[in-house]
């Protein structure tokens, strides 16, 4: 339960859910924008690589609405962290942590040791999201980013 009392569960994605899920992320500025065909392909069993794909929901509202989703491609014992993202009206309620803490418990159980992931140097609040959960700084890709052309930051987290 968070602190203005809604409640919210962590479960796999599902097709029904990718409408909102795009949702999400149009409406945040350094969230991917894929199509809803790739969020799709990611929900299938037999995709390669394979894919973790979690959403979470809120649970004591009617419409157990989506307010925010993970997404990491698994190759063991390596994982990269694609996408996570919580809805602006739901951030600073530790979804974020929770999301990220299940998709850890599914790449441990899937036999991956180390974690991924790019981000734009200037997105300080995920940067400082990623530092507080072990992530550390691997790497650089220069000019990675387009519209602005910006680097990323390669960070990589190992699993306990």
């Amino acid at each position: 339960m968070s602190s203005d009392g809604a409640e919210f569960s962590i479960r796999r994605m599902t097709a029904a859910d990718v409408g909102q899920v795009i949702e999400i992320a149009k409406s945040l500025k350094d969230a991917p924008q894929w199509p809803p065909a790739a969020y799709l392909a990611m929900l299938d069993s037999d995709g390669l690589p394979a894919r973790i794909a979690l959403v979470a929901e809120e649970t004591n509202a009617s419409s157990h609405a989506v307010v925010g989703f993970a997404i990491a491609s698994v190759v063991a014992p390596e994982a990269e962290l694609e996408s996570i993202a919580v809805a602006a009206n739901h951030q600073q309620r530790g979804l974020g942590r929770r999301l990220f803490a299940a998709l850890v418990e599914k790449l441990s159980a899937d036999r991956a040791t180390d974690v991924h992931l790019e981000v734009r140097g200037s997105n300080a609040p995920a940067l400082a999201f990623y530092r507080a959960l072990g992530f550390e700084l691997s790497g650089r890709r220069s000019r990675y980013y387009i519209d602005p052309v910006e680097d990323a930051l390669l960070l990589r987290l190992t699993l306990k």
